[in-house]
C-alpha cells in the first residue's frame, strides 16, 4: 500500500508549491509511482554585469561570448556525447566575477574536474566541473542566463 497519495486534491498542493516558491518543477516518488508538476519560468531578463570604469577593454569579449552560443537550429541535448548538462536551476556564469576571463572558451582543452562555469542557486555558487579530459566545441548559454535541471550547457569532446 502507497504511503502517498497521488490524486487530484495532491497535484493542486504541488502546483500551489511551485507558485508560492517560484520553483519550476517538483517531483515526488513512492515505490513505482512518480508525479512530477512543472510549470514554465516566468520571463526573466539576463542579468547583466555593471560596466567597469574602463569599459572599452571589457566590451571587445562581449562578441566573443555572443559567437560562442550557437544558433537555435543547433538542436543539442542531454543525450549529446560530450553534452555537460546543468544539475540544478540556478543563474549561469561563465566567469568568475564580473568582468573577468570566462573559465573556458570554445577550443579550449580541459582537464577532468576542472571547474568550466559556475551556477548560482539559493545564493551559493557552485562550481561546474569538466566531467572528462577533452576540447570545449559548443558553449550553449550566455553569461547571466537561468538555466534548468539537465539543461545542456557546453559540449566537451
Amino acid at each position: 500500500m502507497s504511503g502517498i497519495s497521488f490524486g487530484p486534491d495532491a497535484i493542486r498542493a504541488l502546483a500551489q508549491i511551485l507558485r508560492e516558491t517560484d520553483l519550476t518543477e517538483i517531483e515526488l516518488a513512492d515505490g513505482e509511482q512518480r508525479v512530477r508538476v512543472t510549470r514554465s519560468p516566468p520571463a526573466i531578463a539576463p542579468v547583466a554585469y555593471a560596466a567597469a570604469p574602463s569599459a572599452a577593454p571589457t566590451a571587445a569579449p562581449a562578441p566573443a561570448m555572443a559567437a560562442a552560443v550557437p544558433a537555435p537550429s543547433a538542436e543539442v541535448d542531454a543525450s549529446t556525447p560530450g553534452a555537460v548538462t546543468s544539475p540544478m536551476v540556478g543563474i549561469a556564469y561563465l566567469a568568475p566575477e564580473p568582468g573577468a576571463a570566462a573559465f573556458v572558451t570554445v577550443g579550449a582543452k580541459v582537464a577532468a574536474g576542472q571547474t568550466l562555469l559556475l551556477i548560482e542557486a539559493m545564493k551559493t555558487f557552485n562550481q561546474i566541473k569538466a566531467p572528462k579530459a577533452g576540447t570545449v566545441t559548443r558553449i550553449l548559454i550566455e553569461s547571466g542566463a537561468p538555466v534548468e535541471y539537465g539543461e545542456p550547457l557546453m559540449v566537451v569532446e
